[in-house]
């Protein structure tokens, strides 16, 4: 059984994306809380994923939907999980290796990525306001990094330019899965086929843990079950190319958290270059809007 045709609310779905911004700065937040308590990457990861499956399930029967989770695109599923963990482990290592505010302003390239793929992969053809896009927001990376001379190290950066990088290919890959898709059923598949693959890894990183550090395992398992339906369920509703501009309103949040979780204050060469990197996500946003204006006009009814 397939999702009805998602009807676009463009609107709403820029509302929903800016839960999930908020709601997924909070689980960066408690990953880097996790990490730094000593529990190590893959099982965070593992705990992240592992609520997501029988809450689901809980959610579709006590709904009557339990049919929804037949899906007869499973290929498509398992793209998406392989994308999605190897996303996931860029992501949330970047968050160990960087500060907060620093993690999410060079999480915001993924709109960059977007373009360069869409010209590789895609072959689409792109012009001198997307292209130069593209070079201002590679400018405000490297006035953050600051190679040879930073604040952060090269190593995470890079870690969270690839973050962005696959951030864009998941984008893609849900954006396609919406059409015929519930949104907890793709997260629900993410889940189901990720959870075994982090489980392997369980007896050589295991460990006891204490009150705190189960906190934080069941918040960011909640909360991340929470912001990935909101992130899927904008892209239902919404393109990818307007939806995004509310992500970049994770760096409030990030900011927020840094300073009263972790006593971290973004320098100077952070809020010079971020917002770089976001003028270029927001002009990328308004061309794509202004070249798919002949498309809407054709599609319209008389």
């Amino acid at each position: 059984m397939t999702a009805d045709a998602p009807m676009q609310r463009p609107l709403f779905a820029l509302f929903v994306r800016l839960a999930a911004a908020a709601t997924l700065s909070v689980m960066v937040a408690l990953v880097k809380l996790a990490s730094e308590s000593g529990l190590s990457l893959p099982e965070i990861l593992f705990w992240r994923q592992l609520p997501t499956i029988p809450l689901v399930i809980l959610i579709f029967w006590t709904t009557g939907r339990l049919g929804r989770l037949r899906s007869k695109r499973t290929k498509q599923h398992g793209l998406r999980a392989l994308l999605g963990i190897g996303g996931m482990f860029l992501n949330f290592g970047a968050v160990t290796l960087l500060p907060l505010a620093e993690a999410t302003s060079l999480n915001f390239t993924s709109a960059i990525w977007a373009v360069i793929l869409s010209a590789l992969i895609l072959h689409e053809r792109v012009g001198l306001w997307r292209w130069g896009a593209v070079i201002f927001g590679f400018v405000g990376v490297l006035v953050i990094a600051q190679p040879g001379n930073g604040h952060i190290p090269l190593f995470g950066a890079g870690v969270a330019l690839g973050a962005a990088f696959m951030i864009a290919l998941i984008s893609i890959a849900i954006r396609d899965l919406t059409k015929t898709e519930d949104s907890l059923t793709i997260v629900f598949y993410f889940a189901l086929f990720t959870t075994p693959l982090l489980a392997t890894a369980l007896p050589f990183v295991w460990q006891a843990k204490s009150a705190e550090q189960w906190f934080y395992l069941i918040a960011l398992g909640l909360s991340g079950l929470l912001g990935q339906y909101l992130l899927t369920s904008a892209l239902r509703y919404g393109s990818v190319s307007s939806v995004i501009v509310m992500d970049y309103s994770a760096l409030i949040w990030a900011t927020l958290l840094g300073w009263s979780l972790f006593d971290r204050l973004p320098p100077a060469t952070t809020w010079l270059g971020a917002p770089l990197i976001i003028g270029a996500g927001l002009l990328i946003a308004w061309r794509e809007h202004q070249l798919s204006r002949p498309a809407r006009s054709l599609a319209a009814p008389p």
